[in-house]
């Protein structure tokens, strides 16, 4: 049990008991769903796993808040601890804590719970080696923000956009007077995926350091190279085999890297069988009226304008989504590219079941972000992270440590498991 002194003297932070809590906490985030009350809302269904978006890490806790009188739980968050590289300086290593899915029920909001959770949290990752603190918040969520960088002393890390994309209208998508016989698209072998993921993360400025664990994950479907059949790629060995990173072999045995094509590397994640989303209506108001209100708050991750495709659907349907991953190009014509990936990913999200949404997430200094298709049902979220150094710690790697996250990112690798 966590035992701190906050405004809210009635409420104890405790860690989350699997034999007693699942339900209440369920129903607790049922509670604190996002958006307006008024016609449509949104909130995450974890299928009965409250688990379900931090147990790929190691080491992972959820806390929740309990009033100590009553003992009903009345917030509740998500913590884990990952090592992650940045290049600045370069090849340095950090240990962060990352904060996921903090709700506070809404009779309690405004009473200290939010801020007493993230101290207890904040413990939790200092008792367990992590030197940074971080986590993600949708741009206009003015709550979030004044609570982090008002209250707990966090500052701006790096600024990103949510692009999504309805699989339902993957058809949209415009092809630029390209063919799909001109353009192809090939998955690797997972040890080829790691090799080639190894040199791509050496261009970005915020990195995981297990990316092989990431690859291999269930949730993972696999890599794909996205390339022109006719830029003449040349043959050569697998790099696997010679470890040489200068190159990567398709299974066809032609060659990406090394060469003068366009390519882009992709890998995808499938949330379907981890969490999914429901959208909720009132029985007083047509859905539509209130959508946009509804959809702008972003950072649990399916709030987006293009869901109003989805109301004609059965509203209460929990529903999954697809997340690219790991997108990285190289070249000069990714344009076509980007387009086919969003359709070949739509394809493949409209096969499986509960699948309504294609999403990536990208930087705002990622070259990528300025050839993700748009179209009228693509919507765009900002998105912002914010990170604090836990000053607690025992110990200090030196000034170089703390230069590596002084510096505004721009260009950063997006964890799918942190989705």
């Amino acid at each position: 049990m966590v035992n701190s002194t906050t405004e809210c003297k009635v409420v104890i932070i405790r860690e989350f008991d699997k034999e007693r809590d699942v339900k209440v906490v369920e129903k607790l985030e049922r509670n604190c769903e996002i958006g307006t009350k008024k016609g449509v809302s949104i909130f995450t269904n974890m299928m009965g796993d409250p688990l379900s978006r931090i147990r790929f890490y190691p080491i992972h806790v959820i806390l929740v808040a309990e009033l100590l009188e009553s003992k009903e739980i009345v917030g509740v968050v998500r913590g884990c601890i990952k090592n992650v590289g940045t290049t600045t300086p370069p090849g340095s290593l950090l240990k962060m804590g990352c904060i996921i899915g903090l709700r506070v029920s809404p009779t309690y909001r405004r009473k200290g719970v939010a801020l007493k959770l993230v101290t207890s949290l904040e413990e939790w990752m200092v008792r367990n080696g992590a030197e940074y603190s971080y986590l993600a918040t949708e741009k206009n969520n003015e709550a979030s923000k004044a609570l982090f960088a008002l209250k707990c002393n966090y500052v701006s890390l790096s600024s990103l956009v949510i692009f999504v994309h309805p699989t339902s209208t993957s058809t949209s998508l415009p092809t630029k007077h390209i063919s799909e016989r001109d353009i192809k698209i090939e998955k690797v072998n997972i040890d080829q995926a790691i090799s080639l993921y190894k040199r791509i993360l050496k261009t970005k400025e915020l990195y995981p350091l297990d990316i092989d664990t990431i690859l291999k994950e269930k949730l993972s479907l696999g890599t794909w190279v996205c390339y022109y059949k006719d830029e003449g790629c040349i043959k050569l060995q697998n790099m696997v085999d010679n470890n040489n990173e200068d190159f990567i072999t398709t299974n066809n045995n032609q060659t990406l890297i090394g060469s003068t094509s366009s390519w882009v590397i992709f890998s995808i994640w499938n949330t379907c069988e981890s969490y999914k989303l429901q959208i909720k209506k009132s029985s007083h108001h047509h859905p539509l009226r209130f959508l946009h209100t509804t959809l702008k708050h972003a950072r649990e991750k399916i709030i987006f304008p293009c869901l109003r495709i989805l109301v004609s659907e059965s509203l209460s349907r929990p529903f999954g989504f697809l997340f690219l991953y790991g997108l990285h190009g190289e070249g000069n014509n990714l344009g076509n590219l980007m387009e086919f990936i969003w359709r070949f990913t739509s394809r493949l999200g409209e096969s499986m079941k509960d699948c309504r949404v294609v999403i990536t997430e990208l930087g705002l200094g990622d070259p990528l972000a300025n050839y993700v298709p748009q179209t009228d049902s693509m919507s765009c979220i900002d998105d912002l992270w914010y990170t604090k150094r836990l000053s607690s710690i025992g110990h200090n790697n030196g000034k170089d440590e703390e230069m590596a996250m002084k510096r505004y990112v721009g260009n950063v690798f997006v964890d799918p498991r942190e989705f």
